[in-house]
């Protein structure tokens, strides 16, 4: 964004375009705490905003700070261009997103009483009442005291009363959790990626043999727990394959680098340095950014990356030797 013009933050309705804001927008007076602000598009904001409604009409957008608004945070439908919030997210109401062309990317946590995302991209986890996410890739966790909504998403793991999936849902750690039967479609396919070779699709180089994918049967790979104690009783349904993760781990999965991968975006923002996983195809060396991350996850979401199924045999040679 190049010829941003400095804009000095006063009164209580605030409209930025093409505004580079130094220090952040805070309230000084107890009227500006009741101040919107409404970004247009070609904006940088240097520091934290505190706003009653933040509403972002389309890219590309910047803001370095933590973000709060009473109300609610709102990015326009049509948005387009990148749209980035680098710190943590919050509202006491909520924080929603549809815009299917724009790239939303949160490199923090997300914290609202209602959270409705579409192709976006979150680094850190989401915390809400209710959750709908469509075409996301959440690298941490959803967690929600009501209900999840997903359809075509990866997201790290999620833990809710209510669940309800369609489409494909991948997942990059072992468990996820719900407390009553998630409901599913018949379009509904879930895939764990725990085992995949994330590190080795990200340089460009083949799929280790024994990485892949895990497809996932919901009512075979579901263990029902009851948790009770002197006042309560608990029933959670755990979706997992974590037996077949701990029978893999006797090879060794350090290889695949996909830990590195992963720290890497949820720490994005308190990283003093870009990390890389070292040379990939053709010797080339592409950064462990959040943009060239968010491009890769998003790939594999979309399917312009295939990562191969696991195929569940190893080598008995192979584990005496590690």
């Amino acid at each position: 964004m190049n010829n941003l013009s400095e804009i000095r933050v006063n009164g209580n309705h605030l409209s930025l375009d093409g505004n580079l804001v130094r220090g952040g927008i805070l309230p000084e007076k107890i009227a500006e705490l009741a101040r919107t602000v409404s970004i247009q598009k070609d904006t940088i904001i240097d520091g934290p905003v505190y706003a009653s409604k933040i509403t972002v009409e389309s890219g590309d957008v910047e803001v370095k700070g933590a973000v709060f608004a009473q109300n609610e945070i709102y990015v326009n439908t049509g948005a387009t261009g990148k749209i980035i919030f680098r710190k943590a997210v919050a509202s006491a109401k909520g924080v929603a997103s549809r815009a299917s062309v724009a790239e939303v990317s949160f490199c923090s946590d997300i914290n609202a009483k209602e959270v409705s995302l579409t192709n976006a991209f979150v680094a850190g986890s989401i915390y809400a009442d209710d959750v709908v996410l469509d075409n996301c890739v959440v690298i941490g966790g959803v967690f929600a005291t009501n209900t999840i909504e997903l359809k075509d998403v990866i997201v790290g793991t999620f833990n809710a009363p209510s669940v309800v999936s369609d489409g494909t849902i991948q997942l990059l750690l072992p468990t996820a959790f719900s407390q009553e039967p998630m409901v599913t479609t018949p379009n509904t396919r879930f895939f764990n990626l725990s085992l995949a070779d994330l590190g080795g699709l990200f340089k460009g180089n083949g799929q280790a043999p024994d990485s892949g994918r895990i497809p996932m049967n919901i009512e075979a790979d579901d263990i029902k727990t009851t948790l009770s104690d002197e006042n309560l009783r608990k029933s959670l349904h755990t979706y997992t394959v974590v037996g077949k993760v701990l029978a893999a781990d006797m090879v060794n999965i350090d290889k695949f680098q996909n830990h590195f991968l992963l720290t890497a975006a949820a720490l994005g923002p308190q990283l003093l340095r870009s990390y890389d996983l070292g040379p990939g195809k053709d010797n080339t060396i592409t950064e462990l950014t959040i943009e060239n991350i968010r491009a890769f996850l998003f790939k594999i979401l979309r399917g312009q990356i295939e990562i191969q199924d696991l195929t569940g045999s190893f080598s008995m040679g192979e584990l005496l030797r590690d």
